[in-house]
């Protein structure tokens, strides 16, 4: 990969870091979604459940790094709808 997109994208996924009030960093994982390039959330979800057997298999608890969290989105017509996301640890974000 080429520097430059490489450090667009490392300068991407940290403005997408939030902070619990708990002052814990975390990302949504359908902001990272979107930032990877993947267009269908069933498609990221299999990263995320290869990201949970990669933590299991290094010994950390997955409840520790990646907790289910409803999100409000906007609609086209101007409601609201709930949907699935996963909160996740930087040590969630680490690739396998």
């Amino acid at each position: 990969m080429k520097t430059e997109i490489i450090k667009s994208l490392s300068t991407n996924f940290e403005d997408n870091s939030q902070t619990t009030e708990n002052g814990i960093e975390f990302w949504f994982a359908r902001d990272l979604q979107h930032l990877l390039g993947y267009t269908k959330w069933h498609n990221f979800q299999n990263v995320i459940i290869k990201a949970k057997t990669s933590c299991e298999a290094s010994e950390n608890d997955i409840l520790d790094h990646f907790a289910d969290v409803g999100k409000m989105v906007k609609l086209g017509s101007g409601s609201e709808r709930e949907i699935d996301d996963i909160m996740l640890t930087r040590y969630a974000c680490y690739p396998c």
